[in-house]
């Protein structure tokens, strides 16, 4: 059962030099309790979907169009009021810069006691006893201690681990978790990637899991979406996308992961760069890029097919259907 569907979303941007589509025509589903990982360079708009998701974009600067269906209603015909009900309550993010996302002047436990004393009408003293028990639940060493203390006073893990225990303390269906290892050491990583399936595990949470780190999708996701320049050029199952990848910016990304069993002088790079927004090809986005690009690929936007059961991918070139 689908518990989040995305349909045709389109985010606007403006600024000084006019628009651009930072999320262009971008349709997802999520299971309940599953795993999605969304991949992609930095730029790519993964980022930009979940701020979308969570209608945290500034209205003046920003127009976005679709349908997010969430408990059967579009969040995009929602009132203010109705979406601050539903974001950090039903829907919650972990954002992806830990060392800025907590407030320097707020005590950590105040932090995560906020959204139960709002959105669950928990006193005080019921938030503080939630907000101890949750750190304990995240691996923060001395609760008791650490709830009254500043962010300041914690390291990047200890921090990602508050902003976890923010984003569960109102039991959200869905968590959106924006590169949550992002400039933490290896083992703090680990440690933090199972939490999160320990997350799922116990409360059945789905969860958008946003990531460059092709490594860590494969270890967290059930299935991943592959985005380039705002569109999703391939989703599957983990499985198909490591297995049997179709697009060429999938198989150029899966192939500029290093290897232990390979010795190269110089690590895989795709080559050329990404289009800029204002002034994006008329045909396919990767064309320039692609090295099995055909004279087709420049005349249109590549069309969306099924290669097999649960595996798509948008590419207009010999690769699917030739």
């Amino acid at each position: 059962m689908n518990i989040l569907e995305i349909k045709n979303l389109t985010t606007e941007l403006s600024g000084d030099r006019g628009i651009v589509k930072a999320v262009d025509n971008v349709s997802l589903t999520l299971k309940k309790g599953e795993i999605l990982g969304l991949v992609g360079e930095s730029g790519c708009g993964k980022s930009m979907t979940s701020m979308s998701i969570m209608q945290l974009l500034p209205e003046r600067q920003s127009k976005i169009s679709g349908e997010i269906i969430f408990d059967g209603n579009n969040l995009l015909d929602l009132s203010k009021k109705q979406m601050n009900e539903i974001r950090g309550n039903k829907i919650a993010m972990i954002f992806q810069d830990v060392m800025t996302s907590l407030n320097p002047l707020m005590t950590i436990g105040r932090q995560i006691m906020e959204p139960m004393m709002v959105h669950k009408g928990m006193s005080k003293a019921e938030a503080r006893t939630e907000a101890i028990r949750l750190l304990d639940a995240v691996g923060i060493p001395m609760p008791e201690k650490r709830v009254d203390e500043y962010p300041n006073s914690l390291s990047g893990g200890m921090r990602q681990r508050v902003m976890i225990a923010i984003a569960i303390s109102c039991k959200p269906k869905i968590l959106i978790a924006d590169e949550p290892t992002t400039a933490l050491d290896v083992t703090i990583q680990a440690q933090i990637l199972e939490l999160m399936k320990k997350i799922r595990e116990e409360n059945e949470t789905s969860i958008i899991m946003i990531s460059h780190d092709l490594g860590v999708i494969s270890e967290m996701c059930d299935r991943a979406a592959i985005m380039y320049c705002g569109n999703i050029v391939e989703e599957g199952t983990i499985d198909q996308i490591f297995e049997n990848p179709v697009h060429p910016y999938t198989k150029g990304l899966l192939k500029s992961i290093p290897s232990l069993d390979k010795q190269v002088d110089e690590l895989y790079s795709i080559p050329g760069v990404v289009p800029n927004l204002y002034n994006l090809p008329v045909g396919c986005k990767f064309a320039d890029r692609c090295p099995e690009a055909c004279e087709e690929c420049s005349k249109g936007r590549p069309a969306r097919f099924e290669v097999e059961p649960g595996h798509y991918v948008s590419c207009r070139g010999g690769i699917v259907n030739g």
